[in-house]
């Protein structure tokens, strides 16, 4: 009887064993719901505080600097912060540049790009996107708060805009501007940051006019989630979250994915396994310029030529030719938040491409992931005798868009930039690094296995440093590519042995 009475025991328990195993293995097996999924986000809706300052401000302004009066007679300590930040300073704060010896302060302010190539003696347009006024020449006082821009990222009206030297275009009211201010939205960041470069999505790639009315298709966190900016560019005392590329080689100051995500958010654990060697944005932003076009190349050395094209997306006198492309698909590399950096009066060869900047980071650094790029390519001047790029004056009097003449343009660029130019002139390529943040796609629209790995996959394995895909070979781990003889002496860019 006993004997009988253990043995129905164990029937009972080995049910109970096996129905649990497949209770789990049909949970496991189920399409997430709501209160199925894991908690994606700490992200929480701001319940944003508006103070209505219609009755409170009153006009008519003469100037824009008569508006930043009125602000500052409230808000006076906005004033004090302000003039302390990238956005007024253009410049960030003393940080080690690769190839040079003495740490230095760059930023839009004194550095080249190969779009417009430099702001240094072309104020007159590239000071449309300074938050300030009357930033004419060198004797511009950095210190003097009422030339301070309060509207451009305050406004709310809908019919504030900015003409040279960064003073209100003609035609904006500003009464009516500054009694609308408000949190900044994506249409105030957008006026510059959508267009610069010099047109809408001309430069970033994955940042343009569609973002102002997004839908999921284009950015699932401005659309579903109605993001706006300053959500995940998060500010203090004027001081506003996240760096780019273009302007900075540090990793200070970063707004990352993980701000707002939880680690390991992902229900497969093949996919967690990914997010070490990974970047979130390499598999969540499958493509950028979805709708607008982007700037891919520009050709300098062209222009000036009475060329019978009618569209500027192909060729402008004062510009030369370019290619745009729309439903990019991004170019993949390490990258550890760090970057090289081109200066000016860093030698060349004109034979070769030159990188303005590119990003650090190896297949043996344990920070670095996989990151996807826009790559900038053009072709720019540069002195032949001296070997470095030169920056020319575009804008104003003697600027090559008025005169067409590279000579003159060339000679008072270098004199304003404060380097030796030889008279003698030509123009070499070079390559210049966006990496692409925005334009999250829903997650549904995320990549999958067969999008990397396998025959026509996306990734250049050997190019990243890989034998062959990954997925056949072994990863950077299993193949002891994170030892720490290789981790201490490939931590660089482009130019590091590994």
């Amino acid at each position: 009887m006993e004997k009988k009475e253990s043995s129905l025991y164990r029937i009972l328990i080995g049910t109970i064993v096996v129905c649990g195993v497949l209770f789990i293995a049909i949970y496991n097996l189920l399409p997430e719901s709501e209160e199925m999924a894991i908690p994606i986000s700490t992200f929480k809706q701001k319940q944003r505080v508006v103070t209505d300052h219609t009755n409170m401000i009153f006009g008519p302004f003469s100037d824009g600097t008569a508006v930043t009066r009125a602000c500052l007679e409230c808000h006076p300590e906005p004033g004090e912060e302000f003039i302390l930040t990238q956005h007024w300073q253009w410049l960030g704060d003393e940080v080690k540049v690769s190839g040079h010896e003495q740490p230095m302060k760059i930023g839009k302010k004194n550095l080249l790009n190969n779009f417009c190539i430099g702001v240094k003696d072309n104020n007159q347009k590239c000071m449309s996107c300074h938050a300030g006024y009357g930033w004419k020449d060198d004797s511009f006082d950095f210190s003097d708060q009422k030339n301070i821009d309060c509207l451009v990222c305050h406004d709310q009206s809908g019919q504030y805009a900015k003409g040279d030297f960064g003073y209100p275009a003609k035609g904006v009211d500003l009464a009516v501007a500054a009694k609308s201010v408000g949190t900044p939205g994506r249409n105030n960041c957008g006026a510059c940051h959508f267009n610069g470069g010099g047109g809408n999505g001309v430069k970033h790639g994955d940042l343009d006019n569609s973002l102002s009315y997004p839908t999921e298709r284009i950015d699932v966190h401005m659309s579903k989630f109605e993001m706006i900016c300053v959500d995940c560019h998060k500010t203090e005392h004027h001081q506003v979250a996240g760096r780019s590329m273009g302007v900075s080689v540090d990793d200070k100051n970063r707004v990352l994915c993980t701000d707002c995500h939880v680690q390991d958010l992902h229900k497969d654990e093949r996919i967690n396994a990914h997010t070490s060697t990974v970047a979130c944005n390499s598999c969540h932003i499958p493509k950028f310029a979805l709708d607008d076009p982007t700037k891919m190349k520009w050709d300098w050395s062209t222009a000036g030529q009475d060329l019978d094209i009618k569209d500027s997306h192909v060729y402008l006198k004062i510009k030369g030719h370019f290619t745009y492309q729309t439903d990019v698909v991004p170019e993949y590399y390490w990258y550890n938040g760090k970057s090289d950096r081109y200066i000016i009066g860093d030698k060349i060869d004109p034979t070769q491409s030159t990188y303005i900047n590119y990003p650090r980071g190896n297949i043996h650094d344990r920070t670095a992931r996989v990151s996807p790029f826009k790559i900038h390519w053009a072709k720019q001047p540069f002195d032949k005798k001296n070997e470095y790029l030169l920056s020319p004056t575009t804008a104003g009097e003697g600027g090559y868009w008025h005169e067409f003449n590279w000579d003159k343009a060339l000679k008072l660029g270098s004199e304003a930039v404060g380097i030796p130019y030889s008279g003698v002139y030509g123009f070499a390529p070079t390559e210049m690094f966006w990496k692409i943040s925005h334009m999250v796609a829903p997650k549904q629209e995320a990549l999958q296995c067969v999008n990397c790995h396998g025959e026509g996959g996306r990734m250049d394995w050997k190019m990243l440093g890989y034998e062959g895909d990954p997925i056949k070979r072994g990863d950077r781990k299993r193949l002891g590519l994170l030892d720490a003889t290789k981790n201490n002496r490939a931590m660089g860019g482009q130019n590091e042995e590994i």
